[in-house]
């Protein structure tokens, strides 16, 4: 395991030498040894927010780490619980940093030390010397060390290296409004005097209950770095909001900050012909008097703030509710006499709680799930198999900010109010909208319609993104899908796991198009245009367009999947790119960038994929998804272990579920196979293999099969065989066909019988090359099994016999089933020398040794090789001599 840490309380140099490591270590995780300043975590969850991966310390092994950069220290007593992987045998420990040194300074296996004014400065230059670029988002990170370390490039610390890297950095497309929010500056003896100034002119206004601090003020001169001042007194004074109006050489200018959501600084600006961030903005006011803009200023805010709103004054009550253990049909009656969508769950009435950590509220069902599952002819269960379970409660002070929150980054369907462990009542959707309606300023993009603003509430550009990742031939063709479905007035998007792994960092060119339009029609039009082919799927509105050099590119038609009956095939209807993501396997895959020209590059996350994705979480997007496609579920287990990610409760429960209801006996059974060999596919299926046991579906699997099947010692252990001989087979680099699958099915089915296997291949329509293929080796791979294991020194002729018909599968298989170690010597002998091994002599030596041409030429020519390979002969010579003196000549 990588590590790239800093120092406890860690400052703006730290975060930014840190993300600066990342580049040269891209498998380094950073993880903060402690705390960090203040400003830094505001900065980090206003402007950062899931940009960057940062690993919580309880989740790191410290035994694991090899390899620690450390960057902004060499101090072991500033690293914390870190210091302890100093320890770590053989551990690379690789020191970035600008301090001298001192007693008890680390000592590093690699060290970039520099006398410079910050340790970003250093990267800085490593950066320039490799030709590593960087984005402008990076470059104002890297700045604000820089200017934080230096006081702006005042202390006598300050080195012209620093000054040439903050240039490089502002070349860049460094940020400095940023940085000045962000940066604290000693100020001059002018500067202290128009604070004091400000200080005088300000004036406090009470709005919505809300107090908003302005202040007017007039200056004879332009003063660059005034919002620097204003930032000083917000800070001064702990406000959480002020706006300054600033007359400054005939012009007037607009300075906002906010702290509180109820006032958001960018509205106001954009009011008075400026923009900005929430946190902070500013406009340039002109063609009026320092008194009218002051009025415009009020006038502006008395129209967009609005007061904290409190959850008892916006819930509705009583709530309705139902027990777990209601029937589905019976929740659909009470959601269609109540007329509403979505309803709390309470425990069961058989239940009884016994303490206060018990559950007040345990789930929640929506009439959109309930409809489902009756369609599903599921509507006699309880709801307590269906109900949401990942939910949050309020309290009855909440906030509007608490609110907003849950219903809307969290998409959080209904919110129940609790108070002493009463359910007082719920808040809904729509009594969100009823709070904001009165000021449509206040809509929250992800609730307006679509034709008011673009489904684009949760996008960002990944445009750096994708020239940092993909190869400039990839960008081209991204950008010619936007075009020509430009042409044809469609919208084109890149979706799926190509997103999930671009955001993550890794490479993935499985390029899965989604046309908002007709895809088979795109698809014709865009092969036409790069001179490709295509093979469409009318059925399922979905084409293949494969490029002159045979990279192909999936094109589907944005859809929306419904199901006629559990496990069935999709039935498929155009719809939107939100719906079409919406029907996909789980929220790390239901991300979508487009493709069009004026919207290249921008990310489309709709339903808080990001947070997922950040958190390593696999999770389904409806409480349906395993019941409508169970195959889902192998796909899931095969992610969280190739990803090391994990499966949430709630997900797990659902699989559970569909265990529960046998869903693996109904639908088109090859598609299951298809998922199970992805999972035998991969580098190490064991730990997908050991989950498929533990969630019970190898009964579904095999579900004829003994009892014997399950995952115990001895089948851990040919598994871990299996593993081992398919990696020794890698390392021979013999160039021949090995399919891992077949080895690890082989293997799970090593104590089964071959009337069990070929129940398996019926059952799943395997295609009859391959059925007789795992039919044939498993014959053979068991038999040699036997013969070896009683055989205490069998002849290498003996060996070659046994395995000489097998394939590479088989061998493997055997390999991993022996019970001794002389078989897999056997094996391994067999395949690196007794497969190489022929005779000198043929049938036409044997004429000339006067041997008439006939059926005991085989016999001859078997006997002799028997005879080299258990050493008898080793010459020409010799084999002449073996066959004279066992064959007369006739």
């Amino acid at each position: 395991m990588q590590i790239i840490t800093t120092h406890l309380n860690a400052d703006f140099d730290g975060l930014a030498s840190m993300i600066a490591a990342q580049k040269l270590y891209p498998e380094g995780l950073l993880v903060f040894p402690g705390s960090q300043e203040k400003i830094v975590r505001d900065f980090i969850s206003q402007v950062l927010l899931y940009r960057y991966d940062f690993h919580k310390l309880k989740n790191i092994d410290l035994k694991k780490v090899d390899c620690m950069g450390v960057v902004d220290t060499r101090d072991a007593k500033r690293l914390g619980i870190l210091a302890g992987c100093l320890d770590n045998p053989g551990l690379a420990l690789h020191l970035y940093d600008h301090h001298p040194s001192t007693e008890g300074t680390m000592q590093g296996t690699l060290e970039v030390i520099e006398d410079v004014g910050s340790t970003v400065t250093i990267f800085t230059q490593l950066f320039q010397e490799r030709e590593i670029d960087i984005t402008a988002e990076e470059a104002t990170i890297f700045a604000l060390g820089i200017y934080q370390d230096t006081g702006s490039l005042t202390h006598a610390t300050t080195t012209t290296e620093d000054l040439k890297a903050a240039a490089w950095l502002l070349e860049k497309g460094a940020n400095l409004e940023i940085i000045s929010q962000f940066i604290s500056h000693d100020l001059t003896s002018h500067q202290v005097e128009l604070l004091h100034n400000l200080m005088k002119a300000a004036t406090s206004y009470t709005i919505a209950d809300i107090p908003i601090v302005v202040a007017t003020m007039i200056l004879p001169n332009y003063i660059d770095d005034f919002a620097v001042i204003v930032q000083r007194f917000m800070n001064m004074e702990n406000l959480n909001t002020i706006f300054v109006l600033v007359s400054m050489a005939g012009r007037i200018y607009l300075i906002g900050r906010s702290r509180i959501p109820e006032v958001n600084a960018g509205h106001i600006a954009r009011d008075l012909g400026g923009g900005g961030h929430a946190t902070a903005a500013s406009a340039t006011i002109r063609d009026t008097t320092i008194t009218q803009a002051e009025e415009k200023l009020v006038f502006t805010l008395h129209k967009h703030v609005r007061p904290q709103a409190i959850a008892r004054e916006m819930m509705s009550s009583p709530a309705i509710s139902i027990s777990a253990d209601t029937s589905i049909i019976r929740a659909h009656d009470v959601l269609t006499r109540y007329n509403v969508t979505a309803i709390p769950v309470l425990p069961a009435e058989k239940k009884i709680q016994t303490s206060d950590i018990d559950p007040l509220i345990v789930g929640i069902i929506s009439r959109r799930v309930v409809e489902k599952a009756i369609h599903h002819d599921l509507g006699h269960l309880p709801v307590n198999d269906y109900m949401t379970t990942d939910f949050e409660v309020l309290s009855l002070n909440a906030t509007l900010a608490d609110i907003q929150e849950l219903i809307i980054e969290h998409r959080q369907r209904l919110v129940p109010i609790i108070h002493d462990r009463k359910l007082y009542g719920i808040i809904t959707r729509t009594d969100l909208l009823n709070r904001l309606v009165n000021d449509p300023a206040n809509f929250p993009k992800n609730l307006l319609h679509e034709s008011e603003h673009p489904s684009l509430a949760r996008t960002r550009n990944l445009g750096p993104i994708l020239v940092d990742m993909l190869d400039g031939n990839i960008i081209r063709l991204l950008k010619q899908i936007g075009e020509v479905a430009e042409d044809l007035k469609y919208n084109a998007f890149v979706v799926g796991g190509f997103v999930r792994d671009l955001l993550m960092k890794q490479a993935n060119l499985d390029l899965d198009i989604v046309i908002e339009g007709n895809g088979i029609t795109f698809a014709k039009k865009f092969a036409q245009t790069i001179g490709g082919r295509v093979k469409t799927h009318e059925r399922f509105l979905t084409a293949k367009v494969f490029l002159p050099d045979d990279f192909h590119i999936d094109i589907a038609t944005a859809r929306l999947e419904y199901y006629d009956y559990p496990a069935a095939l999709p039935t498929v209807e155009l719809s939107s790119i939100k719906l079409d993501l919406y029907r996909r396997d789980f929220t790390i895959n239901a991300m979508a960038i487009q493709l069009n020209p004026s919207q290249f590059g921008n990310l489309l996350d709709f339903f808080n994929c990001q947070n997922d994705l950040k958190h390593k979480a696999i999770r389904v997007l409806h409480n349906l998804s395993f019941v409508e496609d169970p195959t889902r579920i192998f796909r899931a287990i095969r992610f969280e272990k190739r990803m090391d990610f994990i499966i949430v409760t709630h997900t797990k429960r659902l699989i559970r579920n569909a265990v529960k209801m046998k869903l693996f006996n109904k639908g088109d059974d090859p598609r299951f196979f298809t998922e199970l060999k992805l999972i035998f596919s991969e580098e190490n299926p064991i730990p997908a293999i050991q989950r498929l046991g533990k969630l019970g579906l190898f009964s579904f699997l095999w579900p004829d099969l003994k009892p014997h099947l399950k995952i115990d010692r001895r089948l851990n252990h040919m598994l871990n065989q299996a593993l081992r001989a398919l990696s020794w087979w890698k390392m021979l680099f013999l160039n021949e066909e090995c399919h891992s699958w077949q080895v690890y099915l082989l293997t799970i089915m090593g104590r089964s019988t071959i009337r069990e296997l070929q129940s398996f291949c019926n059952r799943f329509s395997l295609p009859q090359k391959d059925a007789d293929q795992l039919i044939r080796q498993k014959e053979l791979a068991d038999r040699a099994a036997k013969a070896l294991y009683y055989q205490p020194k069998p002849k290498n002729s003996e060996i070659y016999r046994l395995l000489n018909q097998m394939s590479n599968e088989g061998l493997l298989y055997l390999t991993a089933i022996a019970r001794k170690n002389e078989i897999k010597k056997g094996v391994s002998h067999f395949v690196t020398t007794m497969k190489k091994i022929e005779t000198e002599l043929n049938g036409n030596d044997l004429k000339e040794m006067g041997y008439r041409e006939g059926h005991q030429f085989k016999e001859m020519l078997n006997r002799l090789k028997d005879a080299r390979l258990d050493g008898e002969v080793s010459t020409r010579q010799q084999e002449k001599a073996f066959i004279q003196k066992h064959f007369n000549v006739t």
